[in-house]
């Protein structure tokens, strides 16, 4: 009896552990380009332009590179900006990578 305790007591246990161990952040979707990742957060989800960057930018591995947008804030302007087309103002970009860089 004391053994059917121990195994239920451990099979209700286990998942719980695994759950408080594992991390909050389900890997986000890769994309080809920057542009590709910004198109769909912006324009099909509708989110403002520089929460579009950043989310791009820290949740997204973008080409294969996880957070994808440098470490500078500086690099993070000229990077972006290089990557999105024209219709994205300097000063959004400017912003975005600002909070962009805190959150790193």
């Amino acid at each position: 009896m004391q053994i059917a305790r121990a195994l239920a007591s451990f099979s209700v246990a286990i998942p719980l552990v695994l759950a408080a161990c594992g991390s909050n952040n389900e890997e986000a979707d890769p994309f080809d380009t920057l542009q590709a990742c910004y198109d769909e957060h912006h324009n099909m989800e509708s989110l403002p332009v520089q929460d579009s960057i950043v989310v791009c930018c820290l949740d997204h591995p973008i080409a294969g590179v996880h957070p994808s947008c440098t470490n500078t804030q500086a690099d993070c302007v000229t990077h972006v900006d290089a990557e999105l087309d024209a219709s994205v103002s300097l000063g959004d970009i400017q912003m975005a990578c600002t909070d962009y860089v805190k959150e790193l």
